[in-house]
């Protein structure tokens, strides 16, 4: 059987011919299987989705219950057959409900990563390696330039800073599922027990997170709190948000942004970001070459990002690799975007 009869790239995104569904595919489809709920992942309207429970929980969270026509649970590690093809689902790292999608189909794997993580993260399952015979791997950071420091270490930057100035609010852009999350465990984790903030956006996802076990402490709506209130605290909010009327409510604000790209100073400078935080949910150069060993593949396909140097780099290792130039995705998440080979 060769891997394109399983899978195969077409106009809405990775297809299983075998099995007749898509996987994250970038139009409604009537049979779709889900990584992850990050809006270019995981898009309303189609007629079948399958995903982990929390994945589900938080597309319904976000496009409302009726976000497709039905819907099925998998748990991680569980198989099912579509078609014939076994379905599996294994941790991904990336936010909360994160998976890899496992195919197999006459002694055949192929596992599509979705977006992931192989760095500590208090929010989600850790990242599984899947032994494969090809792997399809995302490459958001896939340039030997990016390296992430240690998430912990970020943070305490942003501790340090909020002891420095304390009459001072600083807020934290972080994308509102997973990422926003993620730096209020980092920060309990480091110590840090004094109310968190956060935009009436950030509300829903964060609730959810709690309700699942999640521990993330005092954290409180921005929304009826006095201004008074803001002197010393540390903000919460959508990237977007930092820059438009409702950041103008805070005493003497330093903004702050967590993302892989404030390894870019440039980034940080068109944002207008005084303390940029390298604090990446996608894995850098060396995490996505582990991961790519870690699977045993014999093929490998890279579907958005650095392509290139992945691909580049797999052949080196004798590795047969070649991109798949998908587009649609990193429209929502921050981090996203195609990386540009700008210097850090």
């Amino acid at each position: 059987m060769r891997p394109e009869d399983l899978l195969c790239p077409s106009p809405k995104g990775l297809y299983s011919p075998a099995g007749d569904f898509h996987v994250d595919p970038t139009r409604a489809v009537p049979r779709a299987v889900i990584t992850h709920a990050h809006s270019d992942h995981a898009r309303p309207g189609h007629g079948q989705v399958l995903a982990t429970r929390e994945t589900l929980d938080l597309m319904a969270i976000r496009y409302g219950a009726g976000f497709a026509g039905s819907v099925q649970e998998i748990a991680y590690g569980e198989r099912l057959a579509i078609n014939g093809v076994s379905v599996s689902a294994h941790p991904a790292g990336h936010v909360l409900g994160s998976a890899q999608i496992r195919l197999e189909r006459h002694g055949l794997t192929i596992a599509v990563s979705g977006d992931y993580k192989d760095a500590a993260d208090p929010t989600c399952v850790p990242f599984e390696p899947v032994r494969c015979h090809v792997f399809v791997s995302e490459a958001t950071f896939g340039l030997p330039v990016f390296r992430h420091p240690d998430a912990m270490s970020e943070t305490h930057k942003l501790l340090r800073s909020v002891r420095i100035f304390p009459e001072r609010t600083h807020i934290v852009g972080a994308y509102s599922l997973g990422k926003a999350q993620r730096m209020m465990a980092l920060m309990r984790a480091a110590g840090h027990g004094a109310p968190l903030y956060v935009h009436g956006a950030l509300t829903a996802i964060t609730d959810y997170y709690v309700g699942r076990g999640i521990a993330l402490g005092d954290i409180r709506p921005v929304k009826g709190e006095a201004r008074a209130a803001f002197a010393g605290a540390i903000v919460i909010a959508p990237p977007a948000s930092m820059t438009d009327l409702w950041a103008r409510r805070f005493a003497d604000p330093i903004t702050c942004f967590a993302s892989g790209w404030m390894r870019v100073r440039a980034r940080a400078r068109q944002r207008g970001v005084e303390l940029p935080l390298v604090v990446s949910d996608h894995a850098d150069w060396d995490g996505l070459t582990a991961a790519i060993r870690a699977t045993g593949c014999e093929e490998l396909w890279v579907t958005h990002g650095a392509e290139d140097a992945l691909v580049h780099w797999a052949q080196s290792r004798q590795i047969r690799a070649r991109p798949l130039r998908m587009v649609g995705y990193g429209e929502e998440d921050e981090e996203a975007a195609p990386a540009a080979p700008a210097a850090p």
